[in-house]
C-alpha cells in the first residue's frame, strides 16, 4: 500500500491529492490578500512540514520556486535580531513572475519570502517512522480520552481541574494528557517496535472515518495498546508546558501518574 502524506492534521493517501488541496486554496484568494485564520494554519503546518524534511535531509539550501518554475533567492535583512525572535506576521497570495499566484510568508523582521506547495509534496519522501507512530496513536486516542475524562468527572470544580504540573486551575480544552520522561511516547514506540522486531516499512495502513491513519492489522493495534498500557505514565497538564522536563527522567511510577485501566 503507498504510504499516506501527514501534512499538520490532514493525511493525503496521494500527492495528487495534496496538491490539489492547497491548489484550491491558493486560488481561493485573490492578488494581496491575507489568508483566513483556518488557511493560515494549513499553510503554517505546510511549512513546517517543508522544516522537517530540511532538517532530515540536512537541506539548507535557501533558493525556492514558484509554481512556474521562476527561482527567488531569499534576501539577507539587515538588523541584529536573533532567529528565535523572529516570527511569521502573515501569509498572503503574491503576484509573482508571469501573473502566477504563490504563497509569500511576511516575517517580523520585515522581509517576506515565497514558497511552493508544489516543491513542498513532490520533494518529500515518506517517512515511515512518522507513519507508524501516527497509527499508534490512533490506536490510543480513545484510551487518552478515557483518562482525561475520568481525571476531569473525579476533579472537576465548575468545569475547571488543576494541572498536574503548575496546579493552575484550567478548561478541559487547555489541558492535555502528557507521557512522562523517560517513557515519552516516541520512547514507547520505538521499544514497542524493537521488542516486537517491527519492520516498519512492511506495515499496512488504512484510515477511518475521521481519516486517522490506523494499522490495517487491529491485532497490531490492540497488541499496542497493552503495551503502552503497561509502560506509559501520564499526566495532564497544561497544553503549552515545556515537554522537556529533565528532572522527571525516572522509570517508577508516582501517585500523581494516571494509567490507563
Amino acid at each position: 500500500m503507498r504510504k499516506p502524506l501527514l501534512i499538520g492534521k490532514n493525511v493525503f493517501l496521494t500527492k495528487k491529492e495534496a496538491l490539489g488541496y492547497y491548489k484550491a486554496i491558493l486560488n481561493s484568494y485573490n492578488f494581496g490578500e491575507s489568508l483566513s485564520d483556518e488557511d493560515y494554519e494549513e499553510i503554517f503546518c505546510l511549512i513546517q512540514y517543508d522544516e522537517s524534511f530540511e532538517e532530515e535531509c540536512g537541506d539548507s539550501e535557501n533558493n525556492l520556486e514558484n509554481e512556474d518554475g521562476w527561482l527567488q533567492n531569499e534576501e539577507g535583512q539587515e538588523g541584529e535580531a536573533k532567529e528565535e525572535d523572529i516570527f511569521i506576521e502573515d501569509i498572503k497570495v503574491s503576484k509573482v513572475q508571469f501573473n502566477t499566484k504563490c504563497f509569500e510568508i511576511f516575517l517580523s523582521d520585515a522581509s517576506s519570502y515565497y514558497i511552493s506547495y508544489i516543491i513542498i509534496i513532490n520533494q518529500h519522501k515518506i517517512n515511515i517512522d512518522a507513519v507508524f507512530n501516527k497509527a499508534c496513536r490512533s490506536a490510543i486516542q480513545h484510551d487518552i480520552k478515557i483518562v482525561k475524562q475520568e481525571y476531569f468527572d473525579k476533579n472537576s470544580v465548575k468545569g475547571y481541574v488543576k494541572c498536574q504540573e503548575t496546579n493552575h486551575l484550567s478548561k478541559w480544552e487547555e489541558l492535555a494528557i502528557d507521557h512522562r520522561q523517560p517513557n515519552t511516547f516516541s520512547v514507547i514506540v520505538d521499544r514497542f517496535k524493537e521488542v516486537n522486531r517491527i519492520d516498519a516499512s512492511k506495515i499496512d495502513y488504512i484510515t477511518d472515518e475521521n481519516n486517522n491513519i490506523i494499522f490495517e492489522d487491529r491485532i497490531l493495534a490492540e497488541k499496542f495498546r497493552d503495551y503502552h498500557r503497561e509502560k506509559s505514565n501520564l499526566r495532564i497538564v497544561r497544553k503549552e508546558l515545556n515537554l522537556s522536563r529533565t528532572g522527571l527522567a525516572r522509570i517508577t511510577r508516582s501517585s500523581k501518574d494516571l494509567t490507563i485501566k
